[in-house]
């Protein structure tokens, strides 16, 4: 069974932090969770600094930290619809090492966030921060790449978005099956639609005798993996395509108009060392939609 006790949601004001509060206000409804919403105060000085005068620096920062504050403030102010308004989390330091380290004291079940696009270098570039907590977060991560996305029903003041289709990867592994059961919870919840994609890479079909030699064997197994869920009050469907994983992942995302893509990742570690190149990071950065990336 899926919990979702607690949802963290870091924001730093910008149209794309805005939008991932919406899925992070909506999936706190639905799951009915404790949501956390945290803004970091990065306070990196240039390495000019030393030119200013202290008590400048000193009455800047005051300010900057009030500032903060109030934004942080009259951001929550949006209408919740699940009942207790989220945790205001103010603090001060690397905005991904806070991220991290909030999640991990608060035993965070899933972080929500929003991102500029993967950038794939390790300096302040606008995509590093979502970067670096995907690949070392304690737990499972949202990421919000669009600000607004072509196909979610953008809902209600209760419900800020509402989840119609859903798309999850399956290769049979232990975490692709852990991303089908949270795609199941979700799917359980929003009372969406749900696609199970199966691709077959490097796999030629030339023929229907041997689309049906090749595809037919996985179809059934798919269709025996989602067996166990197929009495809910939702529909699944099972889809095998061949090609490159990531560019059929996305190519299904886009005709199915999925509002969110549910992947398992193996782990920190392996995350960690694979992220630059994976098919996860390419489906974050290129996909038409949020991606939920589940870890096992």
């Amino acid at each position: 069974m899926v919990t979702v006790e607690r949802i963290l949601c870091p924001v730093d004001f910008s149209e794309f932090s805005a939008r991932a509060y919406d899925y992070a206000l909506s999936l706190a409804r639905h799951y009915r969770s404790r949501l956390f919403l945290q803004h970091v105060l990065d306070f990196s000085i240039p390495s000019y600094a030393y030119y200013v005068d202290a008590s400048y620096i000193t009455d800047l920062f005051e300010r900057v930290r009030h500032d903060g504050r109030l934004q942080l403030e009259e951001f929550a102010k949006r209408p919740s619809g699940c009942g207790a308004p989220p945790e205001r989390v103010f603090c001060e330091g690397a905005p991904a090492k806070s991220i991290l380290a909030f999640a991990q004291a608060k035993k965070a079940n899933l972080i929500v966030m929003g991102s500029h696009g993967l950038s794939g270098d390790s300096g302040t570039t606008p995509g590093s921060v979502a970067e670096r907590v995907l690949r070392h977060a304690p737990c499972s991560v949202l990421v919000v790449r669009q600000p607004k996305h072509d196909f979610a029903n953008p809902g209600t003041a209760q419900d800020p978005v509402h989840i119609s289709r859903l798309l999850v990867c399956s290769d049979f592994s232990t975490h692709s099956m852990t991303a089908l059961d949270h795609a199941i919870s979700l799917a359980s919840e929003y009372q969406a639609e749900l696609t199970v994609l199966n691709v077959l890479e490097g796999i030629g079909v030339t023929s229907s005798a041997n689309s049906e030699n090749v595809i037919g064997p996985i179809m059934k197994r798919l269709e025996e993996s989602v067996s166990p869920y197929s009495r809910g009050r939702w529909t699944i469907r099972c889809v095998v395509r061949t090609g490159k994983p990531y560019k059929e992942i996305i190519q299904q995302a886009e005709e199915s108009k999925s509002d969110a893509v549910i992947m398992g990742v193996r782990g920190r570690n392996a995350l960690d060392l694979a992220i630059f190149g994976s098919t996860t990071h390419r489906v974050v950065e290129l996909g038409p939609c949020p991606v939920l990336a589940v870890q096992v």
